[in-house]
């Protein structure tokens, strides 16, 4: 069974950092992109980073360029969204997810999620 599941959320002060984690489990994931998805409360569901698991480019909402990183552990099959200088408005539900090939921005394109971990930044 393919699973995706995330950890890592909590509440943190703004200017703090938090590192999330995506563990894949369930098949290859060598040949799917990966993305990070967040859902404040009362929003639409947007993208924050992508890439591909097998690597090259990655992709990042302008929102968080330069503070939010992804990365990936091969060998522990996980995927990592590094969040430094966070704001209040970063507090979501954030989500991973999975998609054959070609890395996207779309939520829509992607066709295996997460349950999501819960961010929370206090001014």
């Amino acid at each position: 069974q393919v699973q995706l599941v995330e950890s890592g959320g909590g509440l943190v002060q703004a200017r703090g950092s938090l590192r999330l984690s995506c563990a894949a489990s369930g098949r290859t994931f060598s040949s799917y992109a990966m993305g990070w998805f967040r859902q404040a409360p009362g929003k639409e569901r947007e993208f924050v980073a992508a890439f591909r698991w097998s690597g090259g480019s990655t992709y990042y909402a302008d929102s968080v360029k330069g503070r939010f990183t992804i990365s990936r552990d091969i060998a522990k099959n996980t995927v990592y969204l590094q969040m430094n200088s966070l704001k209040p408005e970063d507090t979501a539900v954030y989500y991973c997810a999975a998609r054959p090939f070609v890395a996207s921005i779309n939520h829509d394109e992607y066709d295996i999620w997460g349950r999501g971990t819960q961010v929370t930044v206090s001014s």
